[in-house]
C-alpha cells in the first residue's frame, strides 16, 4: 500500500496521523510479536496515556497478557520489571484464530464435512402434555 495506505488505513499498523502524534511520546518497549508500546501525556482521569502500535494487522488479541495489563494500568511498571519471569510450563499467547484455517471447528461443523457422530440412543425427546 505504501504511503497512501499509511495515510488512509488504520487496520495495518499506525496511520500517518498516529505516527505524527507518537513522535513526542516515549517508546517504552516491544513484545515478542513486534508490537511497539508508547506512553506520554495524561487522560482526563489523570492516568498516563498508553498506546500499542501493532506489527501487522490491528487485532487486540495479538497483545500478550503482560502488555495488556500494562496498557490497561493493571500494573504500574513495565512487564519485565513488575511481573515474575515466565515459568517453563506457561504457553505462548495465541492470537484470535477466528476466520482462519486454524480456527476451532467442532465435530459436525460444515468446514469439517458436516457429519456429526451418530446419536447414542440415550436421548429422549420431551413433548408437552406427557
Amino acid at each position: 500500500m505504501g504511503m497512501l495506505g499509511k495515510i488512509f488505513t488504520w487496520w495495518n499498523g499506525a496511520t500517518i496521523g498516529t505516527a505524527w502524534q507518537l513522535r513526542r511520546k516515549r517508546r517504552v518497549g516491544s513484545d515478542s510479536l513486534g508490537n511497539v508500546y508508547y506512553e506520554g501525556g495524561t487522560d482526563p482521569n489523570g492516568l498516563t496515556r498508553r498506546w500499542v502500535i501493532y506489527n501487522g494487522a490491528n487485532d487486540a488479541s495479538r497483545v500478550p497478557p503482560e502488555w495488556f495489563g500494562w496498557l490497561h494500568h493493571q500494573v504500574a511498571d513495565l512487564p519485565d520489571q513488575a511481573l515474575p519471569p515466565v515459568r517453563a510450563w506457561q504457553k505462548e499467547a495465541v492470537p484470535n484464530l477466528t476466520g482462519t484455517g486454524l480456527a476451532y471447528r467442532p465435530p459436525g461443523a460444515l468446514e469439517k464435512g458436516g457429519r456429526r457422530a451418530a446419536a447414542t440412543g440415550d436421548y429422549e425427546a420431551w413433548t408437552p402434555g406427557e
